[in-house]
């Protein structure tokens, strides 16, 4: 069963890289050893999950493990790592929140407000698709928490927006073989992209309150 993936499967990345780091773990423990690379990744999303899924589907590929087992493990590594930083939203409470978002330079209590309002309309939608969207994959977990979405609703969610995002990553590497770190480069731009609107949001939203402040200190002066 053994197939050195640390020598196979990262010819092209060094081998004490995050490649290097999940193929050890598949190499040892299999199917678990990638759902524990994965609950990581979720909790610290530096780890990206565009490698070691792929790299799972690769190993899969190799007969490391089965098809089925890197798709399970994988999924309950998201489930856990998920459930975690659900936990953390709970303990940290909306209240704490409250207390932190006014320290907050430009920005209101209803702003805060308007978007409890909006996660109450659309949490659930918010929960399954941002399983499949890069960076908020597990950002997504801690609001849930905070507003205190039913944890076997939030699993449910969790679950199937993970397996649906899990099952694309492995199963191209899976198909890709030895190209599995194709995957990375393209889900790479992705996240850039997500990056980037994210910066352009909170550019304009900055430009909107200083603007506002502007026009409220010079409608002050001219009272």
């Amino acid at each position: 069963m053994q197939l050195d993936l640390t020598t196979t499967a990262v010819a092209q990345q060094p081998a004490d890289g995050v490649a290097g780091w999940a193929a050890d773990l598949v190499d040892t423990m299999g199917g678990p050893g990638a759902g524990l690379a994965i609950a990581l990744e979720n909790l610290f999303p530096p780890l990206p999950s565009e490698v070691i899924l792929p790299l799972t589907g690769f190993a899969a590929g190799q007969g490391v493990l089965s098809l089925a087992s890197a798709l399970f493990w994988t999924t309950l590594g998201s489930v856990v790592g998920a459930v975690a930083l659900y936990w953390i939203g709970v303990l940290f409470g909306r209240d704490r929140m409250h207390a932190l978002w006014r320290k907050l330079p430009l920005v209101k209590s209803s702003d805060l407000v308007r978007t409890e309002e909006w996660f109450a309309r659309h949490g659930t939608k918010a929960v399954f698709l941002g399983r499949m969207v890069p960076i908020f994959r597990s950002l997504i977990s801690v609001p849930a928490g905070v507003e205190r979405m039913p944890l076997p609703l939030f699993v449910l969610l969790t679950t199937l927006g993970s397996l649906i995002w899990n099952s694309v990553l492995v199963m191209a590497g899976y198909w890709l073989g030895d190209r599995w770190d194709v995957v990375e480069t393209y889900v790479g731009v992705l996240s850039k992209a997500v990056l980037g609107m994210v910066a352009v949001a909170v550019a304009a939203y900055v430009a909107v309150r200083l603007r506002g402040r502007g026009r409220a200190d010079r409608h002050r002066r001219a009272s």
